[in-house]
């Protein structure tokens, strides 16, 4: 093969559907704890691996699908048009996603995933013009890519893949810490194992046993909420500002429109996802924010809004909404505001390292994205690139 050559997804590997032939594919019997069953929007939310399945075939569920595994890179054709990731698990998935497994070297799965990257916009007008967007396979199947050697491929994949790795373990080390916080959280307000508990007497409430001086109140005891403010994407500015809508941060804005720190959660579309903002930031209009912290802090709060079942409040069969009046009626047990600064005070040094790692994880992105067509083009010649010490300049 030639340094770079036109090639066909199948002179890579094998490229086939995903299967999912019971009808109606949202059959109760079909899910349980058997099998990750990953859909597009699960591929979408990826950062480089999947792993974490929205949903589990059971039993019945795997017999009229198939499982595949791991290490192969998945495409979905459907609703969310060429987004990528590699399965990281055995795992089943529908028609909507293709599957693509290497017939050559292991890395070549991850060059697809990343070739189908920076494609993603062509491919994407490609499947518009029917009542519903659909990239069929045949189509996808017919286009001809650049695409170099396998030396080439291989060094291209080791360079992006260290960013992508690198931001992956950030995102674990997050969600670790977050659960660390959310622990003692748990401990302190919700099984009353706080310090000083064992002097502590347990009366009877609306809500159940509360220690005694505690008080049942409603969600707008401890904070109020606002609808967010309308920001059309044709009036944003470059800037530092972070713009947070229903399911959490969606880019930046010049100018703040509410200071932090602060909450959002989602109003309308997407629905129950918290989001914690350390600075000041816009609130979009399909999101809720906390104007007020009444009684809660703004950490607590976050795990005081992630305990409610924010989707189940919400009203309207089309587009789910959420009614702020209905989320502060709901009950929720009031501590002495002294207890929850104790607590704050324990839980802002992790906030604050979870921060951290997310802003260097959002430079290590930017400059994934700033290097990933160069390399996959071959702008970039990725044999004079030292690519651990990029990646370590990167996230200093």
């Amino acid at each position: 093969m030639s340094e770079w050559d036109e090639m066909a997804l199948t002179e890579l590997g094998t490229v086939e559907r995903g299967k999912s032939r019971h009808r109606p594919r949202n059959d109760p019997s079909l899910y349980g704890n058997e099998v990750p069953f990953f859909q597009t929007g699960d591929v979408k939310a990826a950062t480089l691996h999947m792993r974490n399945p929205s949903q589990w075939y059971s039993a019945k569920g795997v017999a009229q699908s198939r499982i595949w595994e791991s290490g192969i890179a998945c495409i979905t054709i459907a609703a969310n048009i060429a987004e990528t990731a590699i399965l990281g698990c055995r795992g089943c998935f529908p028609d909507s996603v293709l599957g693509f497994t290497p017939t050559y070297q292991k890395a070549d799965a991850y060059f697809v995933k990343y070739l189908i990257d920076v494609y993603r916009g062509e491919l994407t007008s490609a499947a518009r013009g029917t009542a519903q967007d659909n990239l069929s396979l045949e189509k996808l199947l017919s286009y001809r890519f650049r695409v170099p050697g396998a030396p080439a491929r291989a060094r291209i994949v080791g360079t992006l893949r260290a960013f992508d790795d690198l931001i992956e373990n950030n995102r674990r080390r997050v969600e670790v810490l977050e659960e660390m916080a959310r622990a003692i959280y748990r401990e302190w307000f919700v099984h009353f194992r706080y310090p000083g508990h064992e002097n502590a007497t347990l009366v009877e409430s609306a809500c159940g046993p509360i220690p005694e001086g505690w008080q049942v109140g409603r969600v707008d005891s401890h904070l109020v909420l606002q609808r967010g403010f309308d920001l059309p994407a044709s009036e944003r500015r470059p800037g530092p500002i972070p713009v947070v809508g229903a399911s959490g941060r969606q880019g930046f804005h010049s100018t703040a429109k509410t200071q932090g720190p602060g909450l959002t959660t989602g109003r309308s579309g997407t629905v129950g996802t918290v989001t914690y903002v350390p600075g000041d930031f816009w609130p979009l209009n399909t999101s809720l924010w906390v104007k007020e912290f009444r009684l809660s802090t703004p950490r607590s709060a976050y795990f005081l809004l992630s305990s409610l079942d924010l989707a189940q409040a919400a009203s309207g069969a089309a587009v789910p909404t959420l009614n702020r009046n209905v989320v502060h009626a709901l009950p929720a047990v009031c501590p002495p505001r002294a207890l929850i600064e104790e607590w704050d005070g324990a839980a802002l040094p992790i906030f604050n390292s979870m921060e951290l790692l997310r802003l260097q994880s959002e430079r290590l992105v930017e400059i994934r994205n700033l290097l990933l067509p160069k390399l996959v083009s071959g702008e970039i010649d990725v044999s004079s690139i030292d690519r651990v010490a990029v990646v370590e300049d990167s996230a200093a």
